[in-house]
């Protein structure tokens, strides 16, 4: 167990106990067989003061009513049955349509243990301020209780949470994003161990002009939070509906909390897409990659190759979990049990899997309707039709001069429609990984592909990853961020330690660790066009990877890693020139040495709690690209004289 790893223990507002005697109807459940569960839910509910109590079950009959009720009450739009059956539309307040990053707190109980990459705030004084908060939020609504599994119920590496909302918009998304009912109550014992969550949009039935806020799925609140107590294993989240805030089995549990079980029992939560590779040989290779927020994940995780023989099945596209095994190897699953996906840029062309997948029973948030009940969003086709309601729900035409879809809009799907879903899906104890591929939007500097060479040089990559900003994350689109392992929103404590728990984790596996390589689709030309056609030429780049996994695609040195010898990454067929290949695999010495700069800079921000393998790594690549530098003005002078 990590040296900070403390018994948990849900925070109770006791006094609300003892002032209000009485408890709403259906608060008390006499079946759960976990005490603290049955006591947690009957508190929040005299704190929050809802009309009425219920537990979810994860029914057919449970959906087929949230959803009646919400669209009669206008905060779902049934879609046109003929082409989404049981599917719907909902609307956000434009003033919540993202991840909340400066409203979200990790709250442990010492902030040096939180980081200098998260907010912090004292977890007596969130509570206090919580409660208030909180406190007869739920008046006039229903407070719904959500038990559900991350991974298969009862499997090796899942984990069981509880989430009390009272948003009926989230109950039906974790129907889908999670196993959510009954199956999963009945697993937590009298001892078992669980995630709490809380979670109110926060406003009253009526806005500030006494009007009923029915139109919206949720209100926006001017207060937000997002608080993570570590210690506590518990999420408290009030004021926003957005998926990433409201959902909290996603990122709060699965990523956030997650981490910090993961780092307490030596395993790792990642936000790792993962597929199942399987070469014309019949060969299957499993592989984990991480990227930023709308990288294109899902696409991976979908990916229809374009090379013969090949094939790739999804297993997940946002959050695996990964546990070394008894055989000495890292396994994963995939913790959800639905898609959260981007929509915008997703059509038939890129992504035929992911426009499938969301036939039916989906729900889609701040997309365009079209005139025949039809959702829309940019990129979906090559042309806009003539008249839509736009996300707001105002008439929009191509001539409005705003998007017609919100570009961070999403559809949640059941995982279970996607036609390439590996069988591995359902291991219980996960499957066996053969790869880790760290990946980001870079114009420049960054090769298609790198093999990193060993793992602590991988982690290394891991941990220096930079990506340029997109509509889902929080600032100026196309800005260059750092993004350590696609993890930087998301890692419960500080991230210099989660680069020394990530190469702890290597060393235990040793030679059972997997290869870790680096790619990046998004280079560009100075003309700023792609010189790489991604999507299902992507599975090009696989195959190499695939192919140094085996020991049989040859690779040749360079300052950063290896990359393709050539000949060796198959581009049959794409028209790419010499020139091109040789600009996507490029590592310019003098651009790399002003990298390491940048990274000597990002890593100051850590301090002493930067592994000191890492800074080792930096200063050896100081050393290569030194060299390589020195070699390169040679040859010039030669070609020179």
């Amino acid at each position: 167990m990590h040296p900070t790893a403390q018994t948990h223990n849900h925070a109770f507002p006791p006094v609300w106990a003892s002032a209000i005697p009485e408890v709403p109807d259906g608060a008390r459940r006499h079946d759960v067989a976990n005490k603290q569960l049955a006591d947690w839910v009957v508190r929040i509910a005299l704190l929050t003061r809802p009309d009425e109590v219920v537990w979810c079950d994860g029914s057919d009959e449970e959906w087929n009513r949230l959803t009646t009720e919400m669209t009669d009450a206008g905060s779902l739009v049934r879609l046109d049955p003929g082409v989404h059956p049981d599917s719907f539309l909902a609307r956000s307040d434009p003033d919540d349509v993202a991840r909340m990053e400066d409203r979200t707190f990790i709250c442990s109980r010492s902030e040096a243990d939180a980081g200098p990459t998260n907010n912090w705030r004292d977890p007596a004084d969130m509570h206090t301020e919580l409660n208030a908060l909180f406190a007869e939020s739920m008046r006039g609504r229903t407070m719904y209780v959500v038990p559900y599994s991350m991974g298969p119920v009862g499997g090796a590496i899942s984990q069981v949470g509880v989430q009390i909302t009272d948003s009926p918009y989230a109950v039906i998304s974790l129907s889908i994003m999670t196993r959510m009912g009954d199956d999963a109550l009945a697993v937590i014992g009298p001892d078992t161990d669980w995630v709490a969550g809380v979670h109110s949009v926060g406003y009253p039935l009526r806005d500030r002009d006494g009007l009923r806020r029915d139109d919206v799925p949720w209100p926006s609140n001017p207060v937000k939070y997002v608080s993570h107590f570590p210690e506590e294993r518990a999420i408290w989240s009030f004021g926003s509906g957005y998926g990433g805030n409201a959902l909290l089995p996603k990122k709060c549990f699965a990523l956030r909390i997650a981490s910090v079980m993961a780092r307490d029992e030596g395993w790792l939560a990642e936000h790792m897409l993962l597929l199942k590779l399987t070469s014309p040989a019949g060969r299957a290779f499993h592989i984990a990659a991480a990227f930023p927020s709308a990288c294109g994940k899902t696409n991976l995780a979908m990916l229809r190759p374009t090379i013969p023989g090949w094939d790739v099945e999804t297993i997940g596209d946002d959050i695996a979990w990964l546990r070394p095994g008894d055989d000495g190897r890292l396994h994963a699953i995939n913790p959800e049990a639905g898609f959260f996906g981007v929509a915008p840029g997703t059509s038939v062309q890129n992504n035929p899997v992911a426009i499938d997948t969301m036939r039916k029973h989906t729900i889609f948030t701040n997309v365009a309707l079209t005139e025949d009940g039809e959702v829309w969003w940019e990129g979906k086709t090559d042309e806009p039709p003539a008249h839509l309601i736009d996300w707001r729900g105002q008439y929009w035409t191509p001539a409005s001069g705003t998007p017609a879809a919100h570009p961070n809009a999403r559809f949640t799907a059941p995982i279970e429609q996607c036609r390439t879903l590996a069988d591995d899906w359902y291991e219980a104890d996960g499957v066996p990984i053969d790869a880790i591929v760290f990946g980001g939007r870079r114009a420049s500097n960054v090769p298609l592909v790198v093999d990193t060479g060993d793992w602590e040089h991988g982690v290394f990559v891991g941990a220096t990853v930079s990506s340029e900003r997109t509509a889902a994350q929080e600032g100026r689109v196309g800005e260059l961020r750092r993004d350590p392992f696609g993890m930087l929103p998301f890692v419960g404590y500080d991230m210099g330690d989660y680069w020394q728990h990530w190469l702890d984790v290597g060393a235990a596996l040793g030679s059972g660790a997997p290869k870790i390589f680096q790619v990046n689709w998004f280079r560009q030309d100075e003309e700023g066009a792609f010189l790489w056609p991604g999507f299902g030429e992507n599975s090009r780049v696989l195959a190499w990877i695939a192919g140094r996994v085996s020991g049989e695609a040859e690779a040749v040195d360079t300052a950063i890693g290896e990359v393709p010898a050539p000949g060796s990454l198959d581009v049959t067929g794409l028209g790419l020139g010499a020139t091109v290949l040789q600009s996507l695999l490029d590592v310019d010495p003098v651009a790399w040495l002003e990298e390491c700069d940048r990274t000597e800079e990002f890593f100051a921000r850590f301090g002493d709690r930067v592994p000191g393998r890492l800074r080792d790594e930096l200063a050896r690549l100081r050393e290569r690209l030194a060299g390589a530098g020195a070699g390169a003005d040679a040859g010039r002078d030669e070609v020179a004289a």
